[in-house]
């Protein structure tokens, strides 16, 4: 390929390399799953871009890559053994001001959505970008009203997990 191309692609990552970290977060649990997510979907964009036509912007494209490199890793692994992960314990030191009630809320919304199959994740992961039905169905590859009904089903679904 050329450097033209290679120059293009790398600022483009650059530019929404976020978008790569938000969909990892969604189907990784450590930092060492996270790193090796990114990198795949990374190669998958890479060996998809010279194909990228530009009907739909960069981002929704680079959503939709992504959200599939996930899901087909996420699958095959479910077909792996499960195995658990001895996490360090670490000691924090919390000011007298410091209020976690946000990071908390985070953090049980992040357990909620973990208990989520891979479609629902990913309706999620656009809901909270603040992507409208129609750059969710474009990004998914469902109708518009499909994202509707599978979005309130899985809002009614977030509910009952975290109000049980």
């Amino acid at each position: 390929m050329n450097k033209e191309l290679e120059h293009s692609f790398v600022e483009l990552l650059e530019k929404h390399q976020n978008i790569v970290h938000k969909v990892c977060r969604l189907y990784t649990n450590n930092q060492d799953a996270h790193n090796d997510l990114f990198q795949e979907i990374t190669i998958q964009l890479w060996k998809a871009y010279p194909k990228f036509r530009g009907d739909a912007k960069f981002s929704t494209w680079m959503y939709r890559v992504g959200l599939n490199t996930a899901i087909t890793l996420y699958r095959k692994s479910k077909r792996t053994i499960k195995t658990q992960e001895f996490e360090t314990v670490s000691f924090k030191i919390k000011s007298v001001e410091y209020d976690d009630t946000e990071e908390q809320q985070l953090k049980l919304l992040y357990e909620a959505v973990h208990q989520l199959n891979d479609i629902e994740k990913a309706l999620v992961l656009l809901y909270l970008e603040d992507k409208n039905y129609k750059e969710i169905s474009e990004t998914l590859g469902i109708s518009e009203v499909n994202a509707r009904v599978k979005m309130n089903r899985v809002k009614k679904k977030l509910r009952t997990i975290l109000n049980p």
